[in-house]
């Protein structure tokens, strides 16, 4: 049996963020063979392409840990339609210097999770948008949008809605698939 290590990137800084209670849900949905390792972002410079030849050890240690994954989970909210700019910073630091992106060839899902009606449609895909230019195959279905609910999460942190749980069981199985696929 082959192990996976995946590089989780939650889009969100806030200590009580529904995509981290997210993200803590789904890794617990995975296989064992499957190990997650939430990759840091809020420490990282602003990019700027002047320091492409000598990145900061923050960038260093995120390409690194990027680089050493078999696949990318992307658990992001929505902030005025789009994605977080920590999230945006992350992804341009760690694809530059140009040609040597860290992210090109890894196999990706994009998911989060907002109060709104239609959860983070709008933000999962701009950042889908992003990842297509930077060559990272991305899991196009299913699709998932989920609302904060009351009940959502369990006091353990688990999906506590059995549909939800069973719809996002389904997810994370196709993106196991997905990422299994394209480390064959």
């Amino acid at each position: 049996m082959s192990q996976y290590n995946i590089a989780l990137i939650v889009g969100s800084l806030r200590k009580d963020s529904f995509n981290k209670k997210l993200a803590h849900a789904l890794t617990g949905m995975a296989p064992k063979e499957f190990t997650f390792t939430q990759v840091r972002i809020d420490d990282l410079p602003l990019y700027n392409q002047d320091d492409d030849a000598n990145q900061a050890a923050s960038v260093k240690r995120l390409k690194s840990e990027i680089q050493a994954a078999q696949g990318l989970l992307f658990v992001t909210p929505e902030y005025n339609r789009s994605i977080p700019g920590v999230l945006k910073n992350a992804i341009d630091n760690a694809s530059r210097p140009y040609g040597q992106s860290a992210w090109a060839g890894k196999p990706a899902g994009v998911i989060g999770i907002s109060v709104g009606a239609i959860g983070t449609a709008m933000a999962q895909q701009h950042l889908r948008n992003v990842l297509a230019y930077l060559n990272v195959p991305t899991l196009g279905q299913p699709e998932a949008f989920v609302q904060a609910k009351q009940g959502l999460f369990d006091a353990a942190g688990n999906i506590g809605i059995e549909d939800t749980k069973k719809f996002l069981q389904g997810w994370v199985d196709q993106f196991v698939a997905w990422v299994k696929i394209h480390n064959a």
